[in-house]
């Protein structure tokens, strides 16, 4: 935990009471503030005062007293309206911080110099973040990662000199730390997201700009340019004196990092000098694995990280859950788990890594649909469709695509197994790429991609990537 010295002796508000919320409660109690709890779900107000924290219906108290709001960032700051406490702390001139926001004025009284990398992107980000910490321990560094990654920033160890924090942030996380300033800053794409909770793109894209402007001289502002919002970005930041490094997959560039499937390469002055290789990296494949490569190369580079050992911790990294995971193996078939693809945009990303797909495909449906995978339809021998989207996908890929309509994923998986094994092709790839929600049948994705692993692992002669 991350004592919270910053609001020694001063009363502070907390609402949303989840997992970074109730790990600021005590992070503000372990640092000497008064901490007043509270959440709409009462089931959280009974654990927060099971802590033996203040809970209060911060509707019916007085909120002169309160230093400041920390907000959960899945509450609304902005649009489509401020949230009630958002409200009440400006009426009452109360700032409105988030738990990143704590730990960047916290690293600031007592470690400023502490590395400090900070991720963001419309997509990619978790993977880069996982890439880059596991890229820092293999150098040997103590290395702490979270934020939007699952382990909120404020339960990790405190800064300290030569601790490296690498954390994922959301553009709700941004939007919550005015004083981000990180070490180096990565902003990896820009695409369509979000826009209930920031009324624009352009202003998505701007929440996103603060990430890498907020790198303070010395620093490195990582970029992705293969979309305007990218470029913009970079060419801003380095008229204002910014050190920044464009990363690309699409084009070439005169300067920065580019990336390829097969190698990741340092561009300076037109010449070209290999970085690393990504060919035969079964936990990097696809283009989109590239640019997160290439940003987290950047990333450790400018940390100091040698490219010996960068090399190394690429072929090392296991990849992450759910995320294009390779599964198992059953014969010549690979099984691969991207129960995160929920969206037809994050399930291309995988269609495209692959040829000979048997591909398991539904859930909750999502406005667009998959028409918008057209042009990896080639690529698929056979599709497997569950959930409620099954009726929909097939009226999709009728004449296009082999289907059958398996409604669930324990008969999916395996007859997609068993047509694998018999198509007699070098490498077929059963994948669960949903391109939907897991509502109708699983809780979330997790489970879902849990599922999935189990029954992979339980047909006849899988064997277990390592």
């Amino acid at each position: 935990m991350i004592p919270i010295t910053s609001f020694a002796g001063q009363s502070v508000a907390v609402f949303g009471l989840g997992g970074s919320g109730l790990a600021s409660c005590h992070a503000l109690r372990a640092g000497g503030a008064e901490v007043f709890a509270c959440d709409d779900n009462l089931d959280r107000m009974v654990e927060a005062a099971q802590a033996n924290f203040i809970t209060a219906d911060l509707r019916n108290v007085s909120w002169t007293n309160f230093a400041a709001l920390i907000l959960t960032p899945g509450v609304p700051l902005t649009h489509p309206a401020p949230h009630w406490t958002v409200l009440k702390a400006r009426e009452a001139g109360v700032e409105v911080i988030g738990d990143v926001e704590l730990f960047c004025r916290e690293r600031k009284l007592h470690a400023p110099d502490a590395p400090f990398v900070a991720i963001t992107g419309t997509n990619g980000k978790s993977t880069t973040t996982a890439l880059i910490a596991h890229l820092m321990r293999e150098a040997g560094y103590d290395t702490q990662m979270g934020g939007n990654i699952g382990t909120a920033i404020l339960s990790l160890e405190p800064p300290r000199a030569g601790r490296v924090h690498v954390i994922e942030m959301s553009s709700y996380q941004i939007d919550l730390t005015p004083s981000l300033d990180p070490t180096v800053g990565i902003m990896l794409n820009v695409t369509e997201d979000h826009i209930d909770r920031h009324g624009t793109i352009e202003h998505y894209a701007a929440v996103k700009e603060r990430l890498v402007a907020g790198v303070p001289a010395g620093g490195t502002s990582i970029i992705g340019v293969d979309d305007g919002f990218g470029r913009d970005m970079a060419d801003r930041l380095e008229r204002a004196g910014k050190r920044v490094v464009r990363i690309s997959v699409k084009q070439p560039l005169a300067d920065g990092i580019v990336a390829d499937h097969e190698v990741i390469s340092r561009v300076a002055g037109g010449a070209s000098n290999e970085i690393a290789k990504l060919g035969g990296i079964g936990s990097l494949r696809g283009l989109h694995n590239a640019q997160n490569a290439a940003a987290a190369s950047a990333a450790v580079l400018a940390l100091g990280v040698a490219p010996d050992v960068l090399q190394q911790g690429l072929r090392s990294f296991p990849g992450l859950a759910h995320r294009m995971e390779q599964v198992g193996r059953q014969g010549a078939a690979l099984f691969v788990n991207d129960s995160k693809g929920t969206n037809a945009d994050a399930t291309a990303k995988a269609l495209s890594s692959f040829g000979d797909i048997f591909w398991i495909a539904g859930g909750k449906p999502k406005t667009g649909g998959i028409e918008s995978l057209a042009e990896y339809f080639p690529r698929i021998r056979k599709a497997y469709l569950i959930g409620e989207a099954a009726a929909e996908f097939s009226k999709t890929l009728d004449g296009r695509v082999p289907y059958e309509i398996s409604r669930t994923l324990d008969n999916a998986v395996p007859a997609a197994a068993r047509d694998a094994a018999t198509a007699g092709l070098a490498e077929p790839v059963v994948l669960l790429s949903p391109a939907c929600a897991s509502f109708d049948q699983f809780r979330n994705f997790e489970i879902r991609g849990n599922r999935f692993r189990d029954l992979v692992l339980a047909l006849d002669g899988v064997k277990p990537m390592v």
